[in-house]
């Protein structure tokens, strides 16, 4: 197996661990048309390979008190690389923060936060974002509402 290409029963299992990564190796096996031996042989050679990076639950963000979701449009005054290394260490560190990217447009990344409510967003943005070398701009959007989440790949 090579990281570039997979075949089609390795696409099969990538396929069912996405809809359940708790379901059993002999019910995935089952499902993919497959012995167990092999299946579990193929499941541990891209977990290996790093097709597969990790197991998770997807948590109900709402019912754990985090409703309010932010998109950030976040602008650095300069590119020296103690200024962008210190403000990507920060967002790694930062626990309402589930994803960061560094992107091209009008701004140099979108960051997409989940909170409490504003006031945590408030104070997310002055004692957080405000206090970072070199952060000159941030835009937000808050979401109205969650048209599609989709966690799996379309493999």
């Amino acid at each position: 197996m090579e990281n570039s290409t997979l075949d089609a029963a390795s696409i099969e299992i990538l396929k069912e661990l996405q809809r359940d990564s708790h379901i059993s190796n002999n019910d995935l096996a089952e499902k993919i048309g497959m012995s167990a031996t092999p299946c579990w042989r193929r499941q541990k050679e891209l977990e290996e390979k790093g097709f597969i990076v990790r197991y998770a639950a997807l948590v109900d963000r709402r019912k754990v008190g985090l409703p309010l979701c932010c998109m950030l449009h976040i602008s650095l005054t300069r590119h020296a690389e103690g200024v962008v290394s210190n403000f990507e260490e920060a967002m790694k560190l930062r626990p309402e923060v589930m994803e960061c990217y560094e992107v091209t447009g009008t701004s140099d990344y979108l960051v997409k936060v989940v909170l409490a409510d504003m006031e945590a967003y408030h104070d997310f943005q002055h004692n957080v974002l405000f206090k970072l070398p070199g952060v000159s701009q941030v835009n937000t959007s808050v979401a109205l509402r969650e048209v599609k989440y989709e966690t799996a790949l379309p493999l």
